[in-house]
């Protein structure tokens, strides 16, 4: 599997996969000229978007890629609060799978502050590798076995938290929010070590946040919880 981050943080999401037969976009967050340049300007030859939910730094190019002749994979919730409309916007279930080119994927549910985000484990035909991805919710309430690839957030360090919360660095307000929206590095190693990891080859750690989190440490965290290769996107 081909795993190429286009963008990562509150700035904005973006990654592009492929099988070498087909690929798709997971999640839309940022200008749509960065997206085409990352796609290696042939967004019409996706098999799909998927977008986990209505933040902006998720959804910001969502409709423009639909207009260039992109499917949009999402949940209503999602399609609600983002106002997104066509014959290219797809809605999808939870916890019911769909296919898309030589991907069969499940979406799942998340703990996130929007209606209805969602997670996506996809499976390639072609390779028979299987890659989650999963970002903006602090918990994950299901277990996944035979995985190739795991795309993961690790938004923050709770000590970090803590510390910028005591400097005032940020308020207390925005803290709580981090803390019941995202994940925070020791429940993604948790997250990780409850997971069968004997056929994983790559771990990404996703949207690490530019104020709270520690890229090098995190990194190193995971490498010796997991054994496996670890990436910072």
């Amino acid at each position: 599997m081909i795993i190429k981050p286009i963008a990562s943080g509150s700035s904005g999401n973006a990654y592009y996969i492929s099988d070498g037969k087909n690929s798709l976009l997971l999640d839309a967050g940022i200008p749509l000229a960065r997206i085409q340049a990352g796609c290696g300007y042939s967004v019409s030859k996706l098999s799909g978007c998927l977008i986990t939910h209505a933040h902006s730094d998720h959804v910001k190019s969502a409709k423009d890629l639909a207009k260039l002749g992109v499917d949009i994979y999402t949940s209503q919730g999602t399609i609600d609060m983002a106002k997104l409309n066509g014959h290219r916007i797809h809605k999808v279930k939870a916890l019911e799978q769909f296919e898309t080119g030589t991907f069969t994927i499940l979406p799942f549910d998340v703990e996130h502050d929007v209606p209805e985000p969602l997670g996506f484990l996809i499976y390639s035909k072609e390779t028979k590798e299987k890659l989650l991805y999963v970002t903006d919710t602090y918990y994950i309430r299901y277990r996944f076995k035979g995985l190739t690839h795991i795309l993961i957030e690790a938004n923050y360090s709770p000590d970090v938290i803590v510390n910028n919360t005591g400097s005032n660095y940020i308020d207390s307000s925005r803290a709580k929010r981090i803390i019941t929206s995202h994940m925070s590095i020791d429940t993604a190693i948790k997250t990780l070590e409850a997971f069968d990891l004997s056929t994983v080859q790559q771990i990404y750690l996703l949207h690490l946040s530019n104020n709270n989190s520690n890229a090098e440490a995190f990194k190193e965290r995971v490498q010796a919880a997991t054994g496996k290769e670890v990436y910072i996107c």
